[in-house]
């Protein structure tokens, strides 16, 4: 077990910006990624195995929910402490993200949001604790970025309803006890549905051969004529409009989450370049390796900027969709570089699981297109800043 020497980059003093809840929930969340996560994500990573072991610690440090009020479960915690919890838990790994971030809001949050109060009291406890994993079925094997295209549908058959299709590429779909399934009713209009497991027809297959997110746990959602009782249904928002609020709340987190993993390769990068001698002197003593590390941490320190100020919106209630895919394209891409020019100023080191690198750099292939794909963004910016639709 390797030990985690991470220092966080702090080039313009943004600490200054966050509040002491802040930074005692994003240094009590750093503290366990050090101890819990750094020491084992390598070797998971490279058995391609999901660490269970790590879903009660999830919990213990509020990454299941923290802003879902207390008397669900929930610790009641704002916006930006939930992305700061994001940040560290890709600092660690991706995979170990998407497991909190889907639980949080892709699962918790239609539930809090879009349920009855008897669904509230009746999941949201047991999900912010750990007790129950859930997931969030919107993909489908012919509809990912034209979520409306869906072919999973259900009936009404009088004293429940009948559900069949199949979503694939869901996180935490082989361990999930509650899956929130998106469905067309006869009529076409979109529903969210809660399916738990062991209802009959419902099988949650696993996903293997995956170069990517390879210590998070994925599968599919597979609905052979499930019968689900009309109390499942979410009956406070229907429409495509309503996984795509869930979407906004995920590509929030995740907006956050890339940073940590950026931060990751800048600080490993910047470490190895200080120790790593060539032609008798450091390597970061040469021009160019310089010129890679003062552009890492220049694009850190522009998201960090960036998403402060989408949490403070967020937290004020006035974050637009539009807001958030821009963060979310923005850092991702941004991540995804500087682990490239990491590995590289780490050469032949770079690939090897020693390091943090490579892996950072293959889960962020799977960030840059999972909800919402990097294309997808450029044109949600682009419709809100002309009016005009490229999507039609």
């Amino acid at each position: 077990m390797k030990s985690d020497l991470f220092q966080a980059p702090d080039y313009y003093q943004v600490d200054d910006l966050l509040t002491e809840e802040h930074k005692l929930v994003r240094n009590t969340t750093r503290e366990w990624v050090k101890k819990n996560l750094s020491p084992i994500i390598e070797e998971y990573a490279q058995r391609a195995e999901f660490p269970k072991e790590l879903i009660n610690g999830l919990a213990e440090v509020g990454a299941f929910g923290c802003y879902i009020p207390q008397e669900y479960g929930g610790a009641g915690l704002d916006q930006i402490s939930y992305g700061l919890i994001m940040q560290e838990l890709e600092r660690g790994d991706s995979g170990i993200r998407s497991t909190a971030s889907v639980q949080s809001s892709l699962v918790m949050g239609p539930i809090y949001n879009y349920g009855t109060e008897v669904q509230r009291q009746k999941y949201l406890p047991k999900l912010a604790s750990g007790e129950w994993m859930g997931s969030f079925g919107l993909t489908e094997p012919n509809h990912g970025s034209n979520p409306s295209g869906m072919e999973t549908k259900f009936k009404d058959m009088g004293d429940h309803y009948l559900l069949n299709g199949a979503k694939m590429w869901i996180s935490n779909a082989p361990i999930c006890d509650v899956a929130v399934v998106w469905a067309k009713n006869e009529e076409g209009r979109i529903h969210g549905l809660l399916v738990e497991r062991g209802m009959e027809g419902f099988s949650t297959p696993e996903t293997h051969n995956k170069w990517s997110l390879r210590a998070s746990i994925t599968g599919e959602l597979i609905f052979d004529n499930v019968k689900v009782p009309k109390e499942n249904i979410l009956p406070n928002k229907s429409g495509l409009g309503a996984p795509l609020l869930c979407l906004d709340a995920a590509r929030y987190g995740i907006a956050w989450g890339a940073i940590g993993a950026a931060m990751d390769c800048y600080d490993t990068a910047l470490r190895y370049a200080k120790e790593r001698t060539q032609f008798g002197k450091p390597i970061g003593q040469f021009q160019l390796q310089q010129k890679k590390l003062a552009e890492m941490i220049t694009e850190i320190t522009k998201a960090q900027l960036l998403t402060w100020r989408l949490g403070v919106l967020k937290n004020e209630g006035r974050a637009t969709s539009a807001q958030i895919s821009m963060a979310k394209r923005n850092n991702v891409d941004m991540a995804l570089k500087i682990a490239r020019e990491a590995r590289q100023v780490l050469g032949a080191m770079g690939i090897s699981g020693e390091y943090s690198i490579m892996r950072h750099a293959m889960n962020l292939e799977s960030v840059i297109t999972y909800e919402g794909t990097h294309d997808v963004h450029l044109l949600i910016t682009g419709l809100d800043i002309t009016g005009l639709n490229a999507f039609k």
